[in-house]
């Protein structure tokens, strides 16, 4: 899981980097705003990785993982609806 989200987020961000190179290394000689329009895309994009990035998935497990401290945990259980009340 954290592989993917982490090749996504470089894919994310190489595309940024070459829009923006490419927007005024190249394109600007044709057309300015053309070269604007890359920009303001490629400016979308780096909140968009970062949100791609730290996206969970169902399978990833951090707010209700143990902490290690049986009464702690069996109350949070308890909290959460995992066990019944005894």
């Amino acid at each position: 899981m954290y592989a993917r989200r982490r090749h996504r987020y470089f894919a994310l961000m190489g595309t940024c980097i070459a829009l923006f190179v490419l927007a005024w290394g190249v394109v600007r000689n044709w057309s300015v705003p053309a070269a604007v329009a890359m920009c303001v895309v490629a400016m979308v994009i780096p909140p968009i990785a970062a949100m791609v990035a730290n996206r969970r998935g169902p399978d990833d497990r951090w707010w209700d993982d143990p902490s290690g401290d049986p009464k702690s945990d069996e109350w949070w259980d308890e909290l959460d609806g995992k066990r019944p009340r005894s």
